[in-house]
């Protein structure tokens, strides 16, 4: 697939380094639970217990709701905890408030939490269904929408003004920014910006090599080269990337699944040498409205599609053609947005219910609901909670 030539040129235009300036950074409470490791995609053995993370993102002030995972995928209340940040908003959101996928991320025994209404990140150790708050530090930029974490190297998206990524490096469970690690995006946004032109996720590769930026309304995506220190290349490489690219999941080291959210569709992508994106075969609709998050479970993919309330399924085939599964795999009926997956369960948000909806994935990609709980912020005047993560 080609890039778009024109575009690049003029958002390149507008790239410039934002300089590092010193953020607020303390801790309290214990160490973070090192015992953890890294789950990617989950499984079907239903063996284990863990824990599920919800981020309420309230504006008065954001907190993590921790709930404990039986074996049976269930869910019970374990605790609350504050973050020591601000919630926040995008302009015009329908039911998303953030506009995003990963606002919350797990990583090896820790837990990142973005405070979008007070720009700064909280980093938490983990242990079982305990959190401990190690650090509150600047985000690099406005209205923090995204976070992801690899090895010792985690990236902050802000969404607000230009749009924004930072690097920092994780030592002991605490963050310190790198240095030439902050970059434009070049939006030219307001702050809080408008839901469809917000930078929506961050992510890094599985070979940690570049930082990839989905932007919705500039139908591209950012590749950032990362340097051996975890600084970043000046220049991204800029891709077509569909018609307002959401969400996007990694199926394998180089190849990944980007969800269209106009079109309502999900693409897939190989990443090249370079960082530039190449789509493999055509985009595969679903029939639902705002498809925007995407997670993987086993060999199927889901997608939740927030303005029609539901679940979609996809999957590759042997000759690795995406195929949708079921338009509706399962409707949520609360406006589902972002997903997260512990053993072999999908757990969904439903931002308009307020609740959390917990599935168990069958073998033939369907879905069985074993778990809801309620109480969480609803989405009213819009602010609502997003952001969910699980060990």
């Amino acid at each position: 697939m080609k890039r778009s030539v024109a575009l690049a040129a003029a958002l390149l235009a507008g790239l410039t380094s934002i300089g590092s300036v010193p953020g607020a950074a303390f801790a309290d409470g214990g160490g973070p639970g090192y015992n953890h490791d890294d789950r990617k995609g989950g499984d079907y053995h239903h063996g284990d217990e863990g824990a599920v993370f919800v981020q309420t993102n309230k504006a008065e002030g954001n907190t993590i709701k921790v709930y404990d995972r039986d074996k049976g995928g269930h869910l019970t209340k374990a605790g609350e905890y504050e973050t020591g940040g601000l919630g926040g908003f995008t302009i015009g959101a329908p039911v998303d408030a953030l506009a995003s996928q990963g606002s919350l991320t797990y990583h090896r025994g820790m837990l990142f939490a973005v405070n979008a209404g007070s720009n700064t990140l909280t980093v938490f150790g983990v242990d079982g269904t305990k959190l401990h708050k190690l650090q509150v530090i600047w985000s690099g930029g406005l209205l923090p929408v995204s976070v992801t974490a690899r090895g010792d190297l985690v990236y902050v998206l802000n969404a607000g003004g230009e749009g924004s990524v930072q690097g920092f490096e994780l030592h002991k469970g605490r963050l310190s920014r790198i240095d030439d690690s902050n970059r434009s995006l070049g939006l030219h946004n307001g702050n809080p910006p408008a839901f469809g032109t917000a930078p929506a996720q961050i992510e890094i590769d599985p070979d940690s090599e570049f930082v990839l930026v989905s932007t919705k309304a500039a139908n591209v995506m950012f590749s950032y080269e990362i340097g051996r220190d975890g600084g970043l290349a000046r220049n991204p490489v800029i891709s077509d990337a569909g018609d307002a690219p959401f969400g996007f999941t990694f199926d394998t080291d180089d190849t990944l699944l980007v969800t269209e959210s106009n079109t309502n569709a999900v693409s897939r992508f190989e990443l090249e040498d370079d960082g530039a994106l190449d789509q493999i075969g055509p985009s595969v609709p679903n029939g639902q409205q705002a498809t925007c998050w995407i997670q993987q479970v086993g060999d199927f993919f889901y997608v939740a599609n927030a303005g029609s309330s539901t679940i979609s399924s996809y999957r590759l085939n042997d000759h690795g053609k995406l195929e949708l599964v079921k338009a509706v795999a399962v409707d949520t009926g609360g406006g589902a947005i972002d997903m997260t997956t512990s053993d072999g369960f999908l757990y969904v948000q439903n931002a308009a219910a307020g609740n959390v909806q917990g599935y168990e994935v069958n073998k033939d990609g369907s879905l069985t609901l074993v778990t809801t709980v309620e109480g969480l912020p609803k989405f009213e005047n819009g602010i609502g909670m997003e952001g969910i993560a699980a060990s």
